[in-house]
């Protein structure tokens, strides 16, 4: 079982010099125990918290949720960036789909598809929600498997 705030805190150690240079406050709730691999963990919210700091227009600000329902935990990782058109949010999650030209913004186009592939590994689903110009909110599910014995699941 793994410490999920564990996890975001190495992740924001991780990315503590981009988090410096954009004045990012990041917030997070009490978040649970999961089982999971914790090398995929950490690259699935380095991949997401280092879009929000990526895409902004003002001072990031993003917030870490979680809810459980049912036999799952319903992560959301919510920024106040520059949103993504609503008709791209299928594409996004697609290798080497990029929205911007490297001049706009750096990166790969391999985040997302990596996030996706992680989640299913885990048996879980990632989606987003956004609104162009204003914010976006990613969303993934972890199963809550309690007893489940993990040691060759991976």
């Amino acid at each position: 079982m793994l410490k999920s705030e564990k996890i975001v805190e190495t992740v924001l150690t991780n990315l503590e010099p981009l988090i410096d240079d954009t004045n990012a406050t990041i917030k997070y709730d009490p978040l649970p125990l999961i089982y999971a691999n914790e090398q995929m963990m950490i690259q699935l919210f380095q991949n997401l918290i280092g879009n929000a700091l990526r895409y902004h227009r003002e001072t990031p600000e993003i917030q870490i949720s979680v809810t459980k329902e049912d036999d799952e935990y319903i992560f959301s990782i919510k920024d106040n960036g520059i949103g993504i058109n609503p008709n791209y949010l299928r594409r996004i999650f697609t290798i080497f789909q990029r929205l911007h030209s490297r001049e706009e913004y750096e990166g790969t186009g391999i985040g997302l598809a990596i996030s996706l592939i992680i989640l299913q590994k885990h048996h879980g689903k990632i989606w987003a929600e956004s609104e162009l110009g204003k914010r976006t909110t990613f969303y993934f599910t972890i199963p809550d498997y309690d007893g489940f014995n993990y040691q060759n699941f991976f």
